[in-house]
């Protein structure tokens, strides 16, 4: 199969059911905030020890003489100054016991995030595998996750041993020559060690590229995956070397539109569409190479409507089934609400004592803010919190509430020190009365996917169910979005500028 044919399957297949596939890469976006759990365990564990200790009193009152608001940043000197006025008044809060806690929960985060992305990775592929063939993404991705993700695991911890290894050996060679013949035998040494180094690196991630694909297509272990891709990089070594160069162009166009956007606040939502468009892309363009080399693959004809007619459809889709799952579970939303609300207390609560000590301000934020700007960062950041809010509730709900929890943590805070209050609530109500409904139901969908997983963990759900829960959710995030992206365009056209000759 040339490169256009398996372009056009990719893109056929992942506009012919999004809903069967993308889901997984939804999943994907949730690895950090379920990873970060328990890195906020770790920082409500400090902040009870300083406080139970007395620490935060100290640190309080140290503050309490000094100006904790940073100066500019384009100004090295007055950052080292504040800085150093800085520093001795939150020495109180490094202990032994604060630094375990942060070592612990850092070192879990990293754990957690690496299974759970190792785990994600398996369905992913196997979602994609099964798409290829005509059949149902969710339930083998779901089955994949189950049978294939210590396979995917062991495999990349391969590629980075392998990594490492290189870049040892390239050391060594380097220092030894260096020691042995001088300065300029290590320069000849380390060009040559470049240059082969270099080789290899390339050759190891182009064989890696394709180990995913050949484990689902192939239903290998590491060792036959590896050797099967190497296999299939010898024999299509133009397919291969192809898959590469479209994979760097499409990493160089993200970086670019990444770094173009940056100073327009599009930087999320590059990313956003990177994790859950330019990847599941990626994966299909190689699972059609390889698939095709094992004639495993049949790609499935493309959609029949329009891609216009197919986004709106989409949309009122996404609509209805949110509007569908909001009527279904009150009891659920009136329980993330309580949660949400229990973290605004709390923020509010714990920041209470620095009100004065380190005052925020609503109009400082505001200046020099450019509304497109603003209304395409709002979106994309809130559309991303909102995709792994509901999807971190996979991991039995537990990421969800703490990302709720978390969110009304900060906002209840940020209240409390707030220096003018009326304009920061007036600044919120407008957008507020879309964005908080859409955060709220993203909380309630976690919670609901968490109890699912459990159901279905325990042998009380099928496999079938579960994916139907899945698919649900992926339409209930799609019309979330939909709200979203309503309330950026008031958020960075509205809120900021009607309530200015008022108060």
């Amino acid at each position: 199969m040339d490169l256009s044919t398996a372009v056009t399957a990719t893109v056929s297949t992942l506009r012919r059911r999004p809903a069967d596939l993308l889901p997984f890469y939804f999943l994907g976006t949730a690895v950090p905030v379920i990873a970060r759990t328990a890195l906020l365990v770790a920082l409500a564990g400090v902040y009870l020890h300083a406080e139970l200790t007395g620490r935060l009193a100290v640190v309080r009152d140290a503050l309490a003489g000094t100006d904790p608001t940073p100066p500019d940043f384009e100004d090295p000197e007055a950052v080292e100054r504040w800085a150093e006025a800085i520093a001795p008044a939150l020495e109180p809060l490094v202990s032994p016991t604060a630094v375990a806690l942060v070592a612990v929960g850092s070192a879990l985060a990293l754990l957690i995030s690496v299974l759970a992305y190792a785990a994600v990775s398996a369905g992913q592929m196997s979602a994609v595998f099964a798409r290829l063939r005509g059949v149902r993404g969710l339930t083998a991705g779901i089955a994949g996750v189950r049978d294939r993700w210590l396979t995917f695991l062991a495999l990349y911890l391969a590629e980075f041993l392998l990594w490492v290894g290189v870049l040892l050996l390239a050391g060594v060679a380097v220092g030894v020559a260096s020691l042995v013949g001088g300065p300029l035998a290590g320069a000849v040494v380390g060009l040559g060690a470049l240059l082969a180094g270099g080789t290899a690196l390339v050759l190891v991630r182009i064989v890696f590229a394709f180990a995913p694909a050949a484990i689902v297509v192939d239903d290998a272990g590491v060792f036959d995956a590896v050797e099967g891709a190497g296999g299939f990089v010898r024999s299509n070594p133009v397919d291969a070397v192809a898959y590469l160069v479209v994979a760097v162009g499409v990493l160089v166009a993200i970086s670019s539109a990444a770094s173009a956007l940056a100073f327009l606040g599009g930087g999320a939502a590059v990313a956003l569409a990177s994790a859950v468009l330019a990847a599941p892309a990626l994966d299909l363009l190689k699972t059609v190479l390889y698939g095709d080399h094992r004639s495993a693959v049949a790609p499935v004809d493309p959609p029949t409507e329009g891609v216009r007619a197919q986004f709106t459809g989409g949309v009122r889709r996404g609509l209805a089934e949110t509007r569908v799952f909001v009527r279904r579970t009150p009891g659920t939303h009136l329980f993330v609400v309580a949660v949400g609300v229990a973290g605004g207390i709390a923020g509010w609560t714990l920041a209470e004592p620095f009100v004065g000590v380190a005052p925020t301000s609503i109009e400082a934020r505001l200046a020099g803010h450019l509304p497109p700007a603003a209304a395409l960062a709002f979106f994309g950041n809130n559309w991303t919190v909102t995709i792994a809010t509901a999807f971190g509730g996979v991991a039995l709900v537990v990421p969800a509430l703490a990302s709720i929890a978390f969110n009304g943590l900060a906002l209840g805070a940020v209240a409390a020190l707030e220096a003018n209050l009326p304009a920061l609530v007036a600044f919120v109500v407008p957008h507020g009365l879309l964005e908080i409904p859409a955060i709220v139901v993203s909380g309630a969908l976690g919670v609901r996917l968490g109890v699912v997983a459990w159901r279905a963990f325990r042998g009380r759900l099928s496999r079938v169910g579960f994916a139907d829960a899945l698919e649900h959710a992926f339409w209930v995030v799609v019309g979330v979005g939909v709200l979203l992206a309503v309330a950026g365009l008031v958020e960075g056209f509205v809120s900021p500028y009607y309530w200015r000759p008022f108060l």
